[in-house]
């Protein structure tokens, strides 16, 4: 796998490069693989088959059920599947949700609707310096009509850690409620437990495999309204005719993801600390992401320099970053994560997000920390 064109990329939360291995079976599948996998023919009975043995081996791979196991055509869609399909279908139980301020914006705009459309309460929790939702938070929002809560595992603009593991098993002991996690930006990086969660999203274009393919991993117990109406496919919840080859790849890429995860979070977790030291030594940077959190991101402000002009500067040299999350990055407001840890708006508009892989090099983070310094040397002049 190689940097794409060999530009400094480093916007790799957004989106990955996908493996050579992942590349060449896919181009296989689409050759042969393309038809309905619902079709009753010979080729379309194969395709169906392959599909549930990637639905097996994912789930073997996770530690759930294969009739756990959901596929989307991504993690937007699964998160909005998952929470609105949540509510509407359980409603007659209640009509409070907990999340957080900083949560990614497919999970705020399904709750958003919620609120408006169908008479919901949200409760939006506040985060501390660090980006994270404690416990004791969430005990205090707890209500007697509280149904369900959503909290992702890492944050996608800062990177922090939530502690799903401790907040799910607590919140197991409520039967009424549904503990939710957007686990984007976990798969592949750091270790984690489904026992407590009843709802998982992810998706493989973050994970070096395919677009296209979003994953929702729903415990048996827990029912959902379909949102999408059609055939019979996902047991009736989603229908419209599968990605059967993406599917069929992504058992590949989730294993591989995982079976490199300690070798490339070692690898990772050494650039993030030359990051983190070279931004502390240049003026007018102030770092939003912690120690403690995942180092596959790193968040900073320039409070010279607005997130647009430093992302243009950035990238007549190559350099490629993101301000936001990439669903958020078009609409040029302040970062409302930035705003959620308490900080001002100045600071969330100047938030740049630098996001790191196995494939990054220290000569890449040396000439992106030079180019910072130059670029604010120069604005400064």
């Amino acid at each position: 796998m190689k940097q794409p064109n060999h530009s400094y990329y480093f916007d790799y939360a957004s989106c990955t490069p996908i493996d050579e291995s992942i590349y060449e079976t896919y181009c296989k599948l689409l050759k042969t693989y393309y038809v309905n996998p619902e079709s009753m023919y010979s080729i379309g009975l194969e395709t169906h088959k392959l599909v549930e043995t990637s639905r097996e081996k994912i789930a073997k791979l996770l530690g759930v059920l294969p009739s756990e196991v959901f596929f989307t055509s991504g993690a937007s869609e699964a998160n909005s599947f998952a929470i609105k399909g949540f509510a509407l279908k359980n409603k007659h139980r209640g009509n409070h949700i907990i999340t957080s301020k900083m949560e990614h914006s497919s999970v705020l705009n399904a709750l958003k609707q919620l609120e408006e459309e169908f008479g919901f309460q949200v409760t939006y929790l506040p985060v501390n310096k660090k980006g994270n939702v404690t416990l004791d938070m969430i005990k205090q929002a707890i209500q007697k009509d509280t149904i369900m809560v959503s909290l992702m595992s890492v944050n996608n603009e800062v990177g922090s850690i939530q502690e799903i593991e401790a907040i799910g098993e607590h919140l197991k002991k409520n039967t009424r409620i549904v503990f939710m996690s957007d686990g984007v930006q976990i798969l592949g990086k750091h270790a984690f437990s489904l026992k407590n969660i009843d709802l998982f999203t992810f998706t493989t274009h973050k994970i070096y495999g395919v677009k296209g393919c979003g994953v929702l991993i729903k415990k048996e117990n827990i029912q959902l309204l379909p949102l999408i109406n059609g055939g019979q496919q996902e047991q009736g919840l989603r229908g419209g005719t599968l990605n059967a080859p993406a599917i069929i790849v992504a058992a590949k890429t989730i294993r591989m993801a995982l079976d490199g995860q300690v070798e490339h979070t070692t690898k990772v977790n050494e650039l993030w600390k030359l990051l983190w030291e070279g931004l502390q030594e240049i003026d007018d940077i102030v770092l939003n992401s912690s120690i403690g959190g995942t180092p596959y991101i790193l968040n900073f402000s320039c409070l010279s320099i607005n997130s647009e002009i430093m992302m243009n500067a950035l990238n007549q040299r190559n350099i490629f970053v993101s301000s936001q999350s990439a669903c958020s990055s078009r609409t040029r407001t302040p970062s409302h994560t930035i705003l959620a840890m308490g900080y001002d708006e100045q600071r969330a508009l100047g938030g740049i997000r630098v996001s790191l892989s196995h494939l990054n090099t220290k000569a890449e983070i040396q000439f992106l920390l030079k180019s910072i310094k130059e670029i604010i040397d120069e604005y400064r002049t």
